[in-house]
């Protein structure tokens, strides 16, 4: 008896699968279809991303070579299109790229396009952080020590990641504008900070040198 019953059951549960089958099987073909094409078409969108990164990759260390090269107006063109055209990554040095070349030509419009990039919050604070550096370095030579420590002594905090930099050109800026106080107090920091690079160690050391006696620490 038992086997009978359970044929009898078997039977009723083909039974309904059968109609399950015959009623959805539009909508199961229609969810298997979309999966499938989901599947290949995230599979066909990785495959043009690494596409895509390959050739930034390669336009970029085109354009590297270009400036190794001297051809600055060149460069510049090349780094320009990457930000352009090219991944997110390498857009965002390309552009720290074309500012450096633009400075050869023209530093006031460098300047900007470097302020330009540590304004952009869609950038990683490093990149923010590296173009402020940059910018500060350009304008060393002529701003005023005030408009340089605007810009670089958020940067000379302890932690922060281009602090030993950022002091470097605030006291190269303080004492290019005869501020041997201010001088001194970014020379300290630079003393003071046990993970102060050797080489700015060094050229602190140098600078302090050149500091009025009354003026030494």
């Amino acid at each position: 008896m038992s086997e009978i019953f359970s044929e009898i059951d078997e039977d009723l549960r083909r039974e309904q699968v059968q109609k399950f089958l015959k009623r959805y099987s539009g909508l199961i073909f229609a969810v298997a279809l979309v999966i499938v094409a989901g599947v290949g078409g995230w599979r066909f969108y990785q495959l043009s991303q690494e596409k895509k990164a390959a050739e930034s990759s390669a336009a970029f260390e085109a354009a590297i070579t270009l400036a190794g090269q001297n051809k600055s107006a060149d460069a510049e063109g090349a780094f320009n299109k990457i930000v352009a055209d090219g991944t997110k990554g390498y857009q965002a040095l390309s552009r720290l790229r074309a500012a450096a070349e633009a400075a050869k030509r023209d530093p006031k419009a460098a300047v900007l396009l470097y302020d330009g990039i540590a304004a952009d919050g869609a950038l990683g604070p490093a990149e923010q952080d590296i173009a402020r550096i940059r910018a500060a370095g350009v304008l060393l030579d002529t701003a005023p020590y005030a408009e340089i420590r605007q810009r670089l002594e958020p940067l000379a905090a302890p932690g922060r990641a281009f602090r030993h930099t950022a002091r470097e050109l605030l006291s190269l800026s303080a004492w290019r504008n005869s501020d041997a106080s201010a001088t001194r107090q970014w020379l300290d920091m630079i003393s003071k900070d046990p993970e102060s690079p050797s080489a700015i160690r060094s050229r602190a050391e140098a600078l302090q040198a050149l500091l009025p006696p009354a003026a030494k620490s």
